[in-house]
């Protein structure tokens, strides 16, 4: 019986949009080990001379995260930053109130920042809109951002950093359409704050980015009317509308964990329609762009106690350290495809998170960091996708799922990094999510096409074991190199065949 089919259509004439490096950040909340044991570890074999952990640096390079977001997260509604800068002898815990942890505050804005900058990272910081309000967020701004002869400014001066960070990434709270937040509010409360928040840290710093909150996910009650209310207050100051979701196999569902990318591409369709709608009422030709800052598989329902049931702990507890298998990792690629095809209103984009905590880099105190599964396809999304996401035409049967109902077995993205001469660079990434293997036909008219080969991740079938042994060994057996797929006769089309339930990128070259 011959295997199914689809055609992929392409050509470097059409495209989505140009790739803003920032969709491939991540995520340093103060949660659980993200931040102590995570990326920062004194005494540890590999730590700098500040304390953080060389091998985690060393595997977020090879990550290629370009933007990470902090403090928070929950974490940030119950933040003072002001506790967090100055002599650490002089710093003094305080109780977490979204994690139910002690937070010594060894590590804080300062820190953080520098850890970054050394690290060739874009950072993104997060403002406390719900135990605080415009004030702090106007001086954390004025702290980080300004020049000698302001009070906060000279703060931080005084604390030994004479250089203004330039920080132009901010975000205006976090999930503050969530009970679970603390200094939770509706979406007038949120608008109005947010507007006033907003407007305030443009005042100290014009050239800053904002992103105002959007629903926590899709399945909120209020999704939807948040996103309108909360727009019709601050259209004309901030410039992101941010996003949340996290997928999970249920009960066993396997063929809708695969299909997770239609319901991401549906939620990205539908918060970019509510943007456009409030713009249009407006009459503005100003473009609300999308913040995807948390975004990953999580097995919240199956794995996660929830925030109430945590005991309190002092030191930093393991608490959401899912362990991941090869079929994670194809949809977190699944997820990088859907992401890629809105490049065109996604120019930020945080996989929450880098280290320990529902991570693609996992650590032990004192000994080994390592790779999970879901490392290969971040790394190599953020590595090979360069210049212009591609808007490809995708034929593919489609399969029924108990929560998305059909989606197509294939999907597909391309990118395309134009040389000096014309001819240029190309991506492709693809999905199966099928049970079976599916031939599918690159159609690139008018285009010499040659794929040089890549790499391929396939879903397994085992439970997933915590550990750097099991992690090699998973990778070992799921993840494999691709060679060159053969080329047709006419020149303007390549046939390939997908493994089943696989995540595969390609690399080449394209002339016209």
């Amino acid at each position: 019986m011959p295997h199914p089919r689809a055609q992929v259509v392409l050509h470097p004439d059409f495209q989505v949009g140009e790739i803003d490096r920032r969709l491939f950040g991540s995520f340093v909340e103060h949660l659980g080990r993200a931040v102590y044991t995570g990326i920062y570890e004194p005494g540890h074999a590999t730590a700098d001379e500040h304390g953080f952990r060389r091998d985690v640096a060393d595997l977020t390079r090879e990550l290629g995260v370009s933007v990470v977001r902090y403090p928070g997260g929950n974490f940030v509604s119950n933040y003072v930053w002001e506790d967090g800068v100055g002599p650490r002898s002089e710093r003094k815990p305080f109780i977490d109130l979204a994690w139910r942890t002690i937070e010594p505050n060894d590590i804080g804005t300062d820190e953080f920042l520098q850890w970054a900058e050394r690290e060739g990272i874009e950072p993104m910081m997060a403002v406390n809109l719900g135990t605080r309000g415009v004030a702090a967020a106007a001086a954390l701004v004025e702290y980080c951002n300004g020049e000698a002869g302001s009070r906060w400014a000279d703060l931080r001066i005084a604390n030994g950093r004479v250089k203004p960070y330039g920080v132009r990434l901010w975000c205006l709270g976090n999930e503050m359409d969530g009970p679970w937040q603390i200094g939770h509010k509706d979406a007038e409360s949120y608008g109005r704050l947010a507007a006033e928040a907003g407007k305030a840290m443009k005042l100290v710093d014009p050239s800053i980015e904002l992103v105002v909150c959007g629903s926590s996910s899709m399945q909120m009650d209020t999704f939807g009317s948040w996103e309108r209310t909360v727009l019709e207050h601050t259209y004309d100051i901030v410039d992101h509308l941010s996003m949340h979701a996290y997928y999970e196999e249920l009960d066993g569902d396997r063929a809708s964990f695969l299909g997770s990318g239609t319901a991401m591409d549906r939620f990205i369709r539908r918060v970019v329609a509510s943007a456009d709608a409030v713009g249009a009422e407006r009459r503005s030709d100003k473009q609300i762009t999308i913040s995807f800052d948390e975004w990953n598989v999580w097995y919240l329902a199956s794995r996660f106690p929830g925030e109430k049931n945590l005991p309190l702990q002092r030191d930093a507890p393991r608490i959401i350290e899912d362990v991941y298998s090869g079929l994670d990792a194809v949809v977190v690629g699944d997820l990088l495809v859907t992401l890629l095809n809105h490049a065109d209103r996604i120019p930020v984009a945080c996989l929450a998170q880098l280290v320990n905590v529902i991570a693609p880099i996992m650590t032990e105190p004192g000994g080994a960091s390592w790779r999970q599964p879901t490392f290969h396809p971040f790394a190599e999304t953020a590595r090979l996708a360069r210049g212009a996401a591609l808007d490809l035409r995708v034929t593919a049967p489609t399969t029924s799922t108990r929560q998305h109902g059909d989606v197509p077995i294939v999907t597909a993205a391309a990118t395309w990094d134009q040389g000096a001469d014309g001819d240029g660079d190309v991506a492709l990434f693809l999905v199966n999510r099928s049970s079976e293997p599916v031939e599918v036909d690159i159609a690139h008219p008018g285009l010499t096409l040659a794929l040089t080969g890549g790499v391929q991740l396939v879903a397994d079938h085992e439970p997933a074991v915590p550990g750097p042994e099991h992690a090699a060994r998973v990778i070992d057996r799921c993840l494999s190199s691709v060679a060159a797929p053969d080329a047709g006769q006419d020149g303007a089309r390549t046939t390939l065949t997908l493994a089943p339930e696989s995540w595969t990128a390609y690399h080449g070259t394209a002339r016209r």
